[in-house]
């Protein structure tokens, strides 16, 4: 510790503020009418349904397609999955097996304007089979030796980034990781047209590229190519993720639902997280004094890292839902985070008033709060982990792991309490990073000042040193 300098403080303090004015501001390039974010903004959070409000739809089996019971649930699990793969986690899928509908509740997208209902379904009722056929002809009822592969055989798929061959740019591409039996039809087909024939990719009745096999791909893995931007990878990657639905919908109802909070609400609880939080600021300055004040830059980098994961922060990651359980969250990781300060702002207490120097007094104190701080944190990332993997979507990691746990009580999907565990995690994490780590080396910065050698300032008694 006696290695950190002066300016120390200065950099970690320029760093959060202008990790916080990026978070706020984010970078934005405009061309023409397309606006492209490399950081997003605070602006493209996307508020959940109880603050903002968002779009109600009624899907219905389209044509005379009489849906079975299993057919309604598997078209259900389709759309949550397609809602949770745009990070969408305050939605509300409801299914009325009698009249055979599927209603969905979601809230507006970050930074709508003119909300078009209509179009903020259209990808949630698209039936996105994929198939895979020998050739470049369309598939067609009578084609079934023609087809390599389907949806069902895609064991995981991904966006991913190459250099295209022919101009040397940067391209997107949809890779795709086969399950067993996809495997074999995959390597059987590309061994018979390797150097002879290609291979044509549909979406629904879209055709989105025809590579030609040049050799026998065994390992089954192999790319979806075609002109895509990220957005449109990530969107293809997530309906092949999702599965094609059961049977074609039609949309029969769009409605726009009233926030139950509104506009006002939530910027009377954004006043209200403000005060509150100078508040806690002044609280802790006053008691626990230079700690305290290095406490309240921590405890606000540690807000400004939690907004940065929310909002996406950068470009390619979307938005994460925010709502009111969210906010319940931030709140608690933030109590979390003042715990962490009062423990350590009291072990460096206790070490001066034992007689330890300035500099030991600071070390001892981080070192010998540290398991306390951990042990009260990492509880709370269990509780985090399990919310996330009990209430979020099956595929995802926690979902994965604790799939053994769950598998007893069904298939469930992300919504509010997803949310709470969210944003719970990452404040929790941020601690560590702020809290922790960050406020030791501003601390230990300070105290090389001599106007800031004074044992008093650190809550211990002035003693002759």
């Amino acid at each position: 510790m006696r290695k950190i300098k002066k300016p120390v403080f200065f950099i970690v303090l320029v760093c959060i503020l202008g990790f916080a004015y990026l978070t706020y501001a984010g970078i934005h390039s405009q061309y023409g009418d397309i606006k492209t974010s490399y950081i997003k903004s605070v602006d493209e959070i996307r508020w959940g349904i109880d603050i903002q409000g968002g779009v109600n739809a009624t899907f219905e089996p389209d044509g005379d397609f009489d849906a079975s019971k299993d057919e309604m649930d598997a078209a259900k699990a389709v759309i949550e999955q397609r809602l949770v793969s745009l990070n969408i986690t305050d939605s509300e899928v409801y299914t009325d097996y009698n009249k055979q509908r599927v209603m969905v509740s979601f809230p507006w997208q970050a930074g709508e304007e003119s909300f078009d209902p209509e179009e903020a379904i259209s990808e949630l009722g698209e039936t996105a089979q994929l198939v895979f056929v020998k050739g470049t002809e369309a598939p067609t009822g009578d084609d079934d030796e023609n087809i390599v592969l389907t949806g069902t055989d895609v064991k995981k798929a991904e966006v991913m980034q190459r250099t295209n061959e022919t101009t040397g740019g940067i391209e997107y591409v949809v890779s795709l990781e086969l399950n067993d039996t996809g495997k074999k039809s995959f390597a059987d087909a590309t061994a018979e047209l390797a150097g002879s024939g290609s291979i044509s990719i549909w979406m629904d009745e879209d055709q989105i590229s025809a590579p030609r096999v040049d050799e026998a791909i065994t390992d089954g893995k192999c790319h979806i190519s075609g002109s895509f931007t990220f957005e449109s990878a990530k969107a293809l990657a997530d309906k092949i993720n999702a599965g094609a639905l059961p049977f074609n919908l039609k949309t029969t109802s769009t409605n726009i639902i009233s926030a139950t909070l509104g506009e006002g609400a939530k910027n009377a609880m954004l006043i209200a997280g403000v005060i509150a939080f100078i508040f806690i600021a002044i609280y802790m300055m006053i008691v626990y004094k230079l700690p305290g004040f290095v406490a309240g830059i921590a405890l606000f980098g540690q807000v400004v890292g939690t907004i940065a994961c929310i909002s996406g922060f950068f470009g390619p990651f979307e938005s994460f839902t925010l709502t009111i359980p969210g906010i319940a969250g931030i709140i608690l990781a933030i109590g979390m985070g003042v715990d962490a300060n009062v423990i350590v702002s009291e072990r460096i207490k206790e070490e001066l008033n034992n007689g330890k120097t300035l500099n030991g007094a600071i070390e001892l104190g981080y070192k010998r709060a540290w398991s306390a701080v951990f042990d009260g944190n990492i509880t709370v990332v269990f509780v985090a982990i399990i919310l996330m993997g009990a209430f979020g979507p099956t595929d995802s990691l926690f979902g994965t792991l604790l799939s053994p746990l769950f598998a007893a009580f069904g298939a469930s999907t992300a919504g509010t309490v997803y949310s709470l565990g969210y944003t719970l995690l990452v404040g929790i994490i941020l601690n560590f990073v702020f809290g922790i780590f960050c406020s030791r080396l501003m601390l230990s910065s300070l105290s090389k000042f001599k106007c800031f050698k004074k044992r008093k300032f650190y809550g211990g008694a002035d003693l002759d040193e």
